[in-house]
Formats: C-alpha cells, sequence, structure tokens
C-alpha cells in the first residue's frame, strides 16, 4: 500500500484553492452524513434564481412517482381494509403489555384509551372521527400526478406571511397538508412541521407569530406535532418505529412538559399506533409460583416480556403488507413453467455460485443473494437462463448508473433492465397486466439494501401470483435512505434459500474492501498504486490533497480523468465537505460565475429527483424551462423552480448519494472531525465505490481502523422479522 499513486506532483508546494466558509447546518446525528435529504440537506427549498418567466413545466418524475406510489398505497389499503385487529405481534400479553394492547384496540373502535403507559393521567376526550372515505379502485395504469393547486399555495403562502415564515415554503406545505391546508395551518401552526426540512423551534417561532401569548410549550397540538415530527426524523435514519422509553425522552428534550400525556393524546387522535413485540429472549418461558405449597393448580406462564413501540401508521401499513406479500411467495410455489431438468440445462448443473442461484430461483417464489460487485454477475446469469427459457424476465436496480451496468452484463435476455423507480411509475419495465400487476415472471432486484420498507411493498405488491422475486445485493453498505432494513432483515430470519457468493472482487482494491467488511483494515500489496493513503495533517491540507488527486495525480498515473474520478467525504457541511470540496474542485476543473443558480454549462452535478436517489451528470446548459443534463439515464431537463431543491454541485458526494455508484477511480476523504461519525458501512461503501483506484485522504490516524473494527451499522428499529415469523412455516424438528 503506497502513500501516493504516483510521484511527488509536480505543484506540491501550490497554495490550496480558497474555498467559501461552510454553510450553517445541524450537526450530524445518525452518522458521517449530514443528513439523507440527498438534494437539500432537508432545508426548505430555495428560489433557483433565474431571471425571467418560463412556460409551466411539465410533472417531473419525482412526481410520477409520487402518483404511482400514491395508486399503489390504495391497492394496499384496500386490502387490509377488512381487517378488524391493529397490526399486531404475540399471543397472551399480561400486566401493562396487556394495557397497552387495550388501548389501541379502545382507539380502533372510537373510544378513548383506558390506559397507555404507566402512570397514566386522565385521557383527554378524542374528537370525533371523520367518516372513512372508500378506497379508490385499483387500475392498470399509475394515476395522473397531482399537487396542490395555485390558489392553495397562495392562500398557504398568505399564512405563513403572517407567521413570518419564508413563502419558499407555500408548495411543500400545501402538499404535505392537502386540501385546506391554510386553514389546517392558522388552526394549528405547528402543522407546519409536515414540511421537510422544518424544525420544531421553527414552528415554535410561526406559532408565536400567529397566536401570541397563547403559543405555549404545554399546547396539546405542539406535543402532538413534535411527536409526528420525532417519528419522521427516526424514518430518516431508517427507523419503522421508536421505542416508547426513548420517544418520552426525545419529547423531554424538545421541551414537551408532559411526554407521557402528550403520547396518550396522540394515540387517541389516532396521529401514532403502539405495538408491543414480544421479545426473543432465547430463554424457557418462565413458569410463575403456584398458589401455594402442595397446591394442585396449575402453573401459570409469567408475564411475557414485551417491546413497547410507538409508530406512525404509513409505515406499520407498508411493513404489515410487505410481510404479508413476502409470506405469499414463501408459501405458495412459483408458478408452472421450466421443469428442474430445464432449469439445469440453462445454467443450473454447475457448481458455481451462479448455478446454485438459478437452481434456487428455479423451484422458490422468494430468494436471497449476496455479494460484491463482481457478484453481480451471478443475478445477470440467472436472468439470462431464465429468459432463454422463455419467462418474462426483469432486473431491476437503484439508479441509472446501476442499472446501466446490469444492462451490459445481460447477454441475450427478452426482458431487461430498469430502475425501481421507473418500474413503480411505469416509466421503466415490462407495464401492467389487466389486473394491474406488472407482467413479469421474474424479477431480480439488485442494490437490495437500498430498498425501504415502504417500496418493498410496493414492489411486491406489484407481483403476479406465481411470479419469482430474487433479492441481491451487498449486506456491508450503507442501508436506505428511507425507513426500514428489509434486505437485512430477511438475512438475519432467512425465511427461504440464500445464496452466498463466492466471487470475491479482484485487485488490491477488492482485497482493501474485503478485510473492511470483516472488521479489519489489513494493508494490502498494491505495486501498481492501485490503492493509495494520503495522510493530512488539517482539513484545509485535506481539500489540497483532493484536488491535487483529482486532477494532477490520478489522471498521470491510471489515465482516468477528473470527470471519471468520485470523490466522496463524509458530509456536506464542515471544512471537508461537499460544499468546500465542490467550490474547490470546479474553481480547478470548470471555473465560472456561475450564472443559472450557480452552475455553468459543464459543471458536474449530483441530481436527486427523489430523496435518496442520487445520479451524477454534466450540466448542458440553461434553456428557459430550466437547466438541461446529461446524466447516465439520458437527457434530463431539470424545471426552474426545482433546480435549487434537486441539484448541488457533484465533484464530492456523500456516500449515501453515491452508494450505487462506480467510478474507475475514487478519492475516499476522511478529515480529522469526522473520526467521531465514522461506521464499518460507511467506510466500506466509500471504498468500494472505486474500480480500478482508491486514495484515502484521512486526518484522523488510528481512529480509522478503530472505527471499521469497533463501530459497526448503527442498528435500526423495524418489526419486519417479527411480523414474518408467525406467517412462515415451522422449522422441521428431528
Amino acid at each position: 500500500m503506497s502513500t501516493d499513486p504516483a510521484a511527488a506532483p509536480a505543484d506540491e508546494d501550490a497554495p490550496a484553492p480558497q474555498a467559501a466558509a461552510p454553510e450553517d447546518a445541524p450537526p450530524p446525528e445518525h452518522g458521517p452524513e449530514e443528513t439523507r435529504d440527498e438534494a437539500g440537506d432537508g432545508e426548505a427549498p430555495a428560489p433557483s434564481g433565474q431571471e425571467g418567466e418560463g412556460a409551466a413545466p411539465a410533472p417531473s418524475e419525482a412526481e410520477a412517482e409520487l402518483a404511482a406510489q400514491r395508486e399503489l398505497r390504495r391497492r394496499i389499503e384496500e386490502r387490509k381494509a377488512g381487517r378488524e385487529a391493529p397490526v399486531e405481534a404475540g399471543g397472551k400479553l399480561q400486566g401493562v403489555a396487556a394495557d397497552l394492547l387495550a388501548a389501541v384496540k379502545a382507539v380502533e373502535g372510537g373510544a378513548a384509551p383506558t390506559a397507555f403507559l404507566p402512570e397514566t393521567a386522565p385521557a383527554a376526550p378524542r374528537r370525533p372521527a371523520p367518516e372513512p372515505a372508500r378506497p379508490a379502485p385499483a387500475s392498470a395504469a399509475p394515476a395522473a400526478p397531482t399537487g396542490p393547486s395555485d390558489r392553495a399555495v397562495d392562500e398557504v403562502a398568505a399564512v405563513l406571511a403572517d407567521g413570518s415564515a419564508p413563502a419558499a415554503l407555500a408548495p411543500a406545505v400545501a402538499e404535505a397538508l392537502g386540501d385546506g391546508a391554510a386553514e389546517v395551518l392558522r388552526e394549528d401552526p405547528w402543522q407546519l412541521l409536515h414540511a421537510r426540512g422544518v424544525r420544531p423551534e421553527q414552528a415554535d417561532g410561526f406559532a408565536r407569530a400567529l397566536l401570541g401569548a397563547e403559543a405555549r410549550p404545554d399546547d396539546a397540538r405542539r406535543g402532538r406535532a413534535v411527536t409526528g415530527w420525532l417519528l419522521e426524523q427516526a424514518a430518516l435514519a431508517g427507523h419503522t418505529a421508536l421505542e416508547a422509553d426513548a420517544l418520552r425522552a426525545a419529547l423531554g428534550q424538545r421541551a414537551v412538559p408532559d411526554p407521557e400525556a402528550t403520547l396518550r393524546e396522540a394515540v387517541a387522535e389516532g396521529d401514532v399506533l403502539v405495538f408491543q413485540d414480544p421479545l426473543d429472549t432465547g430463554a424457557p418461558t418462565a413458569q410463575a409460583p403456584a398458589a401455594g405449597p402442595g397446591a394442585d393448580e396449575a402453573e401459570e406462564p409469567a408475564e411475557t416480556p414485551v417491546r413497547v413501540l410507538i409508530g406512525l401508521e404509513r409505515y406499520a401499513l407498508a411493513e404489515e403488507s410487505l410481510a404479508d406479500g413476502l409470506a405469499g411467495l414463501v408459501n405458495t410455489p412459483p408458478a408452472a413453467g421450466p421443469g428442474p431438468e430445464e432449469w439445469q440445462g440453462a445454467g443450473g448443473e454447475g457448481r458455481g455460485s451462479a448455478a446454485e442461484l438459478i437452481r434456487a430461483a428455479a423451484g422458490h417464489g422468494l430468494v436471497l443473494h449476496s455479494g460484491g460487485e463482481a457478484a453481480r454477475a451471478e443475478p445477470a446469469a440467472l436472468l439470462t437462463a431464465a429468459a432463454s427459457l422463455g419467462l418474462r424476465a426483469w432486473g431491476a436496480a437503484h439508479g441509472p448508473d446501476s442499472r446501466a451496468r446490469l444492462a451490459a452484463a445481460l447477454t441475450g435476455a427478452e426482458g431487461g433492465a430498469a430502475t425501481v423507480a421507473g418500474l413503480l411509475s411505469g416509466a421503466e419495465g415490462p407495464g401492467r397486466d389487466a389486473e394491474g400487476s406488472l407482467a413479469l415472471d421474474l424479477l431480480v432486484v439488485l442494490d437490495a439494501p437500498q430498498l425501504d420498507v415502504e417500496s418493498a411493498a410496493m414492489l411486491v405488491e406489484a407481483l403476479p401470483d406465481g411470479a419469482r422475486l430474487v433479492l441481491s445485493g451487498d449486506p456491508g453498505l450503507l442501508g436506505s435512505a428511507g425507513p426500514g432494513r428489509v434486505f437485512g432483515d430477511l438475512l438475519a430470519a432467512r425465511p427461504c434459500p440464500v445464496v452466498v457468493s463466492r466471487t470475491p472482487d479482484p485487485g488490491p482494491v477488492g482485497e482493501l474492501v474485503s478485510g473492511v467488511g470483516a472488521g479489519e483494515l489489513t494493508a494490502v500489496d498494491a505495486p501498481g498504486h492501485e490503492v493509495a493513503i494520503v495522510p493530512v495533517r488539517d482539513p484545509a491540507e485535506a481539500v489540497h490533497r483532493t484536488v491535487q488527486l483529482v486532477t494532477e495525480s490520478v489522471p498521470r498515473a491510471f489515465q482516468v480523468p477528473p470527470e471519471q474520478t468520485l470523490v466522496v467525504t463524509p458530509g456536506h457541511g464542515g471544512a471537508a465537505g461537499t460544499r468546500v470540496l465542490n467550490a474547490a474542485l470546479k474553481e480547478k476543473c470548470n471555473p465560472g460565475p456561475g450564472r443559472f443558480a450557480g452552475f455553468d454549462p459543464g459543471d458536474r452535478v449530483a441530481y436527486s429527483p427523489a430523496p435518496g436517489r442520487t445520479e451524477l451528470g454534466q450540466v448542458l446548459g440553461a434553456e428557459q424551462e430550466g437547466l438541461r443534463l446529461r446524466c447516465a439515464g439520458g437527457e434530463v431537463l431539470v424545471a426552474r423552480d426545482r433546480v435549487a431543491a434537486t441539484l448541488r454541485h457533484g465533484w464530492a458526494v456523500t456516500a449515501h448519494q453515491a452508494v450505487t455508484l462506480r467510478a474507475p477511480a475514487a478519492v475516499v476523504v476522511v478529515p480529522g472531525d469526522a473520526g467521531p461519525t465514522l461506521t464499518r458501512d460507511w467506510l466500506y461503501t466509500a471504498f468500494a465505490r472505486a474500480d480500478r483506484h482508491l486514495s484515502v485522504v484521512q486526518g484522523v490516524g488510528p481512529t480509522l481502523a478503530t472505527a471499521i473494527a469497533e463501530h459497526p451499522a448503527k442498528p435500526r428499529t423495524t418489526r419486519l422479522p417479527l411480523l414474518l415469523k408467525p406467517q412462515l412455516p415451522a422449522p422441521a424438528t428431528t
């Protein structure tokens, strides 16, 4: 392992480019990334700054995807509408758990809860619930994208102005609150927290401006809104629910005077749901003592230990629907098709991982496959084999870059490759059949760790009866940007065949990444400088050395131009975050005044049409309607009013933005102030972006090895394994 990919640079002593001071941003809460909002740091969108008026933009890709999600959610809700019981788990419960279960059932029946948490106070009266709307009938095609009307946005903007809030929030607030948003906001100013990027202290200021002295910390409206906000923030960190004690503590930190009463009120109003999940202690069930010495009565089981969780209905519904759908795949054999001999002839008779995967998919409705970048050839071989047998086989990847790599690996497949978002929206893939299901027999989802619980539920819900589903991915990577841990939960539960690839990633980079995945920072033999560790003393030197590597050393040693080198850093803010690095790299690679909202033709950009999805592109030019880009999926026109919300410079990105990208060379920047936030999965993800060369600009010293060895991925609170377990066949006993 060398210290530089080439000999000493020509301008080693050249001054580092001047970079703007980092913007104020909240500190990272859930890992090295400052935020899971890939495009805008979780901040409210700001005007793009372009002059002139343009025609109304066509519906964006994100709007089309949201419309598809609404349609599929209606199908899920329609299927669940007949159920009388809440989402629950466990059998006989006693004590606090039984009281909580009674509370939930009482609320669902329209009454106030009889109990919620220990030491409860009298419940607040419940407002009359509105009549439930009948679910719209499912259709084969997604509904047309809908959004708030101009009038609704103007009405919300007027209320925001009265509360001294920025008018730029109006579209997001109108979208989040729906019909009558202005009236809702004026009656309950804390509903502002439903808009993405708004924090409780900002909502408090807005409420004080509207309500004056009536805006108090103990206002029940504030407590319920903060409860929902905390659960949404937890969802951004990957949790589908929070433990009750943790949520109460978080409410106390947000100056909610009585967290217990607040949670009870939130349950009574239907804002949140309570779950009681039995804890699997691994020990035999304890027995309560008999009534007395020599008593003949049968011993009663002791109280079942439970985990009390609080969650939002949308994630509970998605998680339950996903568990039902996955159980159906496991319990139902695939539709009649090619026989075992035909599958063997198509490639399932060998001994490699690809043959093992083909054999597993031949006889099972659900299969899991894990492996690194080189192992992606195995699901591609499965798709090719299935297509050769006449099956409608499709692969779905997380983003256009990953889709392109899958498409290049397919040989002779009549199906093809799509993105998950394109498959759900109908923009890509095989289309829908008469019943609204995807017209396919086999779906292979790559980048499975990036599936959040809602996307996974919609995919499974969209599969036709008898279809096969294969989830494939690298379990060492960072998890999804949305809530859930679908792939990890399934690997832990093992409800179906699991094929672990035996195809390692090649070369020194692959060897280093494999070691990181095992918890070790190993010194690898890199005679061609394929891996280089570049120590730095401070963030300023880290910025200087990064620019030098991208623009001089790597192009000279590996003939990789700057636009093909991926720079990954822990966060957007800080002295060596994406903002500072992007400013320095733009100054060196494509200097310009930033005539269009800070961008110039030729700029490298990170385009995020929806949270959690990022693709790199290049600015082609500005038009009256917006900014035109060239991305992996083709040319994209970003509407004027979407530029600030979806674009940032892309010379440097975060690991969450780059999680499914690959580049010939990668420069991973680990400045000294990033040490406390580093985790093994972040470093694994960042290092694994490199194909031929990896430079690590590191200022944390021994902390790098410590993070890899001692800081695994942060756990996520989910309910999928517990919901899935009772629906699976009992394991065979010997």
